[in-house]
């Protein structure tokens, strides 16, 4: 893009898809300076109003939702670009936007490896400790329940982490600080020699099932982590089992997971994500009492939102100037 975009009779239109922010105006300062008019695209759920303001646009910034697909893709202007709010990039196709030369970009490095993985911690205290579950029942009436459910003491524990990138590795230090004992990786992207620099042991997933009393899932979204947790490797788990996923809800068969939540087949599980987002009314996980479900909040503070919309908005603009943005995800 760059010159040729400056050099266009066509009014640059940038769109910033809701759910978004409180306040856009960190966008609109560094865009509009480019000759950029700003748009807050409100479709209220409705695709066909979405599908219309999409229609012209330069340049999108979008969140987790919506679904930008093909058919969305086609209503921008070709040569264009999305950037994606945050890392994953599971709602945007990557193939449809390089076939009208759209460039996507993320944002990985706004800081959320904090966030996210305070997050899991809590998480995990919270179902570990049943912080939640004990909150309900002593504001019920309830007293002195101690043993009629079991609490087991986080040190000593094995952890079990599905991904070993820069949040799980936050994550991982948090929990030392409670002494947690051995710690399993599954990760086929690192080495021997990366794990043991941080003092885990490399395994199969399938090992962190059978061996893990906390599993904690760090993955992105891709064919093969999709639905990792199912049935099968459900099955493999203890009643000690306590499932934490602050990544990606795909990565969860959540009907397996109910169904062995219900059967007490696992301790429980903390889920800041899943499969289908936001949670629908007829979700298996609703009204369990050893699940405890937070709205895709892992990633978030006021310091990771504003540097996140800032870095969003840069990244913009080098699709508007250079046409090349940092962190291009679908490279040609």
């Amino acid at each position: 893009m760059g010159s040729d975009k400056k050099s266009s009779a066509h009014q640059v239109v940038v769109g910033l898809t809701e759910p978004g922010f409180a306040d856009h105006s960190i966008e609109a300062g560094i865009l509009e300076p480019l000759g950029a008019e700003v748009r807050v695209l409100r479709w209220n759920g409705d695709r066909s109003v979405l599908l219309d303001m999409l229609t012209g646009l330069d340049i999108l910034l979008v969140r987790d939702t919506p679904l930008i697909d093909a058919e969305a893709i086609g209503r921008m202007r070709e040569n264009g670009g999305i950037v994606r709010y945050g890392v994953g990039v599971d709602n945007i196709d990557l193939e449809a936007a390089k076939a009208r030369g759209i460039k996507v970009a993320n944002v990985p490095d706004y800081g959320a490896e904090i966030e996210v993985s305070d997050h899991a911690a809590a998480l995990t205290l919270a179902l570990v400790r049943r912080v939640v579950t004990r909150d309900g029942q002593v504001r019920d009436g309830q007293w002195n329940i101690a043993q009629k459910e079991p609490i087991y003491r986080i040190g000593g524990s094995t952890l079990g982490l599905v991904g070993f990138g820069k949040i799980a590795r936050a994550y991982l230090g948090k929990m030392r600080a409670f002494g947690i004992g051995e710690v399993l990786v599954y990760d086929p992207y690192i080495t021997d020699e990366f794990a043991a620099q941080f003092k885990v042991r490399r395994v199969q997933f399938d090992d962190i099932c059978r061996s893990a009393q906390i599993i904690s899932l760090h993955a992105p979204a891709t064919a093969e982590t999709r639905n990792i947790v199912n049935r099968r490797t459900l099955g493999l788990m203890t009643k000690r089992t306590c499932l934490i996923n602050t990544s990606r809800g795909a990565l969860v068969d959540t009907a397996a997971l109910a169904d062995a939540l219900k059967a007490e087949q696992i301790f429980g599980a903390a889920l800041d994500v899943l499969d289908k987002e936001p949670i629908s009314a007829d979700c298996p996980l609703r009204g369990l009492k050893n699940v405890i479900l937070t709205d895709h909040t892992g990633w978030y503070s006021e310091a990771s939102v504003k540097m996140l919309q800032e870095k969003a908005a840069r990244a913009a603009c080098e699709i508007l100037t250079t046409g090349v943005p940092t962190n291009w995800v679908n490279k040609w």
